[in-house]
């Protein structure tokens, strides 16, 4: 049992109490960064702002000591529809946190903060960094794509902070959408007219359909290529000249998501457009010291289908942080207060356990 590991809870439970209070939409961060600073203020703590996000420091930082780097976000989605109560104002009860952020990301902030401070006067083998950012949930470009821009020589190892119950994803799948659109010539049904776009874009999605690319990752298995949408024609009487449909594609790190486009068009007639080339898949190298640190604490591992911030960054990490993501984004949206003792704890623990095994290696 750690020391003061129910302060710690009951400090993060009131810190996330307020946080869930105020409105943090996607871009919108600035009175939750605000709060934050007074917070560590009051604790003699001064970090650095860039845009909405918040870069804390030990006390003894070193450069010349190699950076861990506690990451999540302090962004909301916009809240669901269902909600049953205000999801800035939920109600208060004794084993669950309720409101919009609590279970993503909100759980995984205040525990990181609690590690934070538990380790802000020690001195590590490595530093520790704590860095609270904004726009994870639209990727928008003032959040971490902005902040590692200032940080990707400065922090060597990281652990990013979503929910995953405090198992350790060691993988996560990538995000690549693609719009395709098959063009040919309008005509009028009955006269057997024109060049019909739906039977061309049929033709590519079963193409497509039937496309198993060849490299398997030994962590994440085969890409997963899916068609999700597709729409054609203005009425029943006339050919499509066009049909446009979308592809759902998740990567794995045997390829990038250019690669995985070109090898798509060179097989169908229909243009494809890629909405976003930058959502990459991420995995931790199976000989770094973050591994170690997971088997030695016996945690249960997996790769995680969703995206986080984690693609943003190009050093060795691990997702990991209390809550479950099957309630992310879902009405009524909570994360219970036993969890929140378990990420604290669980994450103290890992940073100890990846110190032993950086002294080691």
């Amino acid at each position: 049992m750690i020391n003061n590991i129910i302060t710690y809870r009951d400090d993060a439970v009131e810190v996330l109490r307020k946080l869930i209070s105020i409105q943090s939409f996607s871009g919108e961060e600035d009175m939750r960064v605000d709060y934050l600073l007074s917070y560590f203020a009051e604790k003699g703590i001064y970090p650095e702002r860039i845009d909405n996000n918040i870069i804390f420091r030990q006390l003894y930082h070193n450069e010349a000591k190699p950076t861990l780097m506690l990451n999540s976000h302090l962004d909301t989605v916009r809240p669901a529809s269902g909600y049953t109560f205000d999801p800035f104002n939920p109600p208060q009860s004794d084993t669950h946190i309720y409101g919009l952020g609590s279970n993503d990301a909100g759980g995984s902030v205040v525990c990181m903060m609690q590690t934070f401070l538990h380790f802000y006067e020690t001195k590590l083998p490595f530093n520790l960094l704590l860095a609270l950012s904004g726009e994870e949930e639209n990727s928008g470009p003032k959040g971490m794509t902005n902040l590692w821009r200032e940080m990707s020589n400065k922090v060597d190892f990281a652990i990013i902070g979503e929910p995953t119950q405090m198992k350790a994803a060691i993988a996560e799948r990538g995000l690549l959408v693609i719009d395709g659109e098959a063009k040919g010539v309008s005509g009028h049904a009955a006269r057997n007219e024109g060049v019909n776009a739906l039977y061309i874009a049929l033709d590519d999605i079963n193409i497509i359909k039937s496309t198993r690319l060849d490299k398997v990752s030994p962590t994440m298995g085969e890409v997963k290529i899916t068609v999700t949408q597709i729409n054609a024609g203005t009425q029943h009487n006339v050919v499509p000249d066009k049909c446009s449909f979308v592809v759902d594609i998740r990567p794995t790190d045997q390829y990038n998501n250019s690669e995985i486009l070109e090898i798509l068009q060179s097989k169908v007639q229909s243009s494809l457009t890629a909405r976003n080339l930058t959502n990459r898949s991420s995995a931790t190298p199976i000989d770094n010291f973050i591994i170690d640190a997971i088997k030695g604490l016996d945690i249960e591992t997996y790769v995680s289908p969703t995206t986080s911030d984690w693609m943003r960054i190009t050093c060795p990490a691990v997702k990991m942080g209390p809550g479950d993501s099957a309630r992310s984004h879902q009405s009524d949206e909570y994360i219970l207060i036993d969890e929140i003792e378990q990420g604290v704890e669980g994450y103290i623990k890992f940073v100890e356990q990846l110190a032993q095994s950086a002294t080691k290696k």
